[in-house]
């Protein structure tokens, strides 16, 4: 039987795993793209922007100019890459760096420390920028826009609404509840208010009882996803002028740049991120391994769970999934594991439905997926008790040791001719069957 290795990322490293290479049916990664110049890219999107005139033609000396950049949890969009050039040419168009802030899109994310501000945007323009952080419960700092068709009360971070002109930076990515991430996500759930995020993701959920997800809520979907359209009337409300996002390739570089108007340029970009993530599969296999892509991906399991939708795309119902999770930062946000106390998931959707939180919602979706599959979760010991306890999953220190125990399980059930896929970076990719 001959073993081939696969190195996987892993925190801020690796773990290997040798696998029986005749029972490996598919490698799943995204469509080889090299990196650009991503100055170079960065002035090209923005003095030839898609469906908008130039950014010098739109904002004047004196213009109050917000940045609403994401934060964080984002940090792969290598914003702190193409920020100082957005910030450049702002200069060169009469818009000093005082007239210029910037707006951390935290959702209902924890604020930055100092040095995640310097990752989010980089060390010149931290320097420079005034920056400040979104806090979603913080109703003193939010001003209503109205409501939108689907009845959620949007109210936005007021310091962003104030600004004469809006610029919105991030990342075009696939999302599993919006179809898509970055554009409008930037505002809602970006700098809106507590009430109004949880407003707009309860219509990831079925309409009654028992009916779990809804099916119109999903990646790669954008039309008739009730999820992104609220979104997007959020978004239109606030009106942003113009957006400057990254096209991240697999191996988490920057591959092109998009800017524009900030639908028009986002939905170009949700074409590209389509070529380069919608990956053929020949079949739906016994065992998934899939790494979350390491740090920053997988800081938190929050975050890190974002691959289990390209694992239940390519497992069998039922299959064995192993998934590579470091989660150095377990407990962020704490709202996730303590999602995790209710006796099935019947009594989850109850109090998923009386009070919708976002980390709820992904905790509810991640235990359907440990329900229906046998799910082996590779992080670091410290987090092996509260995960044991609470996500129905089973953790184990590496991927080794969790392809042993998958090993012994195919043999309980007498399956010799077992499939394997792997997917080194699962948030980069989306499976379907060729």
């Amino acid at each position: 039987m001959a073993l081939k290795e696969f190195k996987l990322p892993y925190g801020r490293g690796t773990q290997s795993v040798f696998l029986p290479e005749e029972h490996i049916s598919d490698v799943l990664v995204g469509v080889p793209t090299p990196a650009c110049d991503v100055k170079e890219a960065t002035l090209e999107a923005m003095r030839h922007p898609i469906g908008s005139k130039p950014l010098s033609e739109l904002v004047k000396k004196g213009d109050k100019v917000c940045l609403v950049v994401a934060d964080i949890t984002r940090a792969w969009n290598r914003a702190r890459e193409f920020t100082i050039h957005v910030v450049n040419e702002l200069n060169r168009s009469g818009i000093s760096d005082e007239d210029m802030y910037i707006v951390f899109a935290q959702g209902t994310h924890r604020p930055h420390r100092d040095e995640e501000n310097i990752t989010c945007v980089g060390e010149e323009v931290a320097k420079r920028i005034k920056m400040y952080q979104h806090v979603s419960t913080d109703k003193s700092m939010l001003t209503h826009m109205g409501v939108t068709s689907r009845g959620t009360d949007v109210w936005i971070d007021t310091r962003v609404v104030k600004a004469d002109k809006i610029i919105l930076i991030n990342a075009v990515s696939t999302h599993e509840m919006a179809g898509f991430g970055g554009g409008r996500k930037l505002i809602l759930p970006g700098v809106a208010g507590w009430d109004t995020i949880q407003q707009n993701h309860c219509h990831a959920l079925g309409d009654e009882l028992g009916s779990g997800l809804n099916p119109d809520a999903q990646v790669l979907k954008i039309e008739h996803n009730p999820v992104s359209e609220d979104m997007q009337e959020a978004c239109d409300m606030v009106k942003p002028c113009f957006l400057v996002h990254s096209i991240i390739n697999e191996e988490g570089e920057i591959a092109s740049m998009v800017a524009g108007d900030p639908y028009e340029a986002w939905l170009e970009g949700t074409r590209r991120v389509f070529r380069l993530q919608k990956v053929p599969m020949k079949q739906q296999a016994d065992v998934t391994i899939v790494s979350a892509g390491g740090y920053p991906k997988d800081t938190n399991l929050y975050q890190g769970t974002k691959c289990y939708t390209a694992a239940e795309i390519s497992a069998k119902k039922g299959g064995i999934i192993i998934t590579m999770i470091e989660a150095e930062d377990l407990m962020e946000p704490p709202a996730y594991l303590g999602s995790f106390k209710y006796p099935n998931l019947m009594e989850m959707e109850k109090g998923l439905r009386a009070c919708f939180t976002i980390p709820f919602f992904v905790a509810f979706d991640n235990l359907i997926t440990a329900m229906t599959h046998t799910v082996y979760i590779v992080t670091k010991p410290e987090n092996f008790k509260i995960l044991a306890e609470r996500t129905h999953q089973i953790p184990v220190a590496t991927v080794s040791e969790a392809w042993e125990l998958a090993q012994k399980k195919l043999a309980e059930e007498g399956k010799t001719d077992y499939t394997i896929n792997v997917i080194p970076h699962g948030s980069a990719v989306v499976p379907y069957i060729k």
